[in-house]
């Protein structure tokens, strides 16, 4: 292998490892998070690295299930969620 391949392998490499660390360090929150809206449920279960950022993208996918449109997104989004259950917290 000649030097330039070498040292593009090399630096791929440090990439996928910055990659890694960056994705798997640092506190973990997992929820399910679910939502009621006009008779319609959702539950989603969403992994962050903050309690507000799992609170946030749970209540986001499970009313992006049960919502049509933009005004009936916008008011799901702004209701309570139903059940929250804390899967981990580190």
């Amino acid at each position: 292998m000649k030097k330039p391949g070498i040292y593009i392998a090399v630096f791929i490499l440090i990439v996928v490892a910055l990659i890694l660390y960056s994705t798997l360090a640092g506190k973990r929150y997992r929820a399910e998070v679910c939502m009621t809206f006009q008779g319609r449920s959702a539950c989603k279960t969403v992994t962050g690295k903050s309690e507000e950022s799992v609170l946030r993208g749970g209540i986001t996918n499970a009313c992006a299930d049960i919502a049509s449109g933009v005004t009936e997104t916008m008011s799901c989004e702004q209701s309570p969620p139903q059940k929250v259950t804390w899967l981990a917290k580190r």
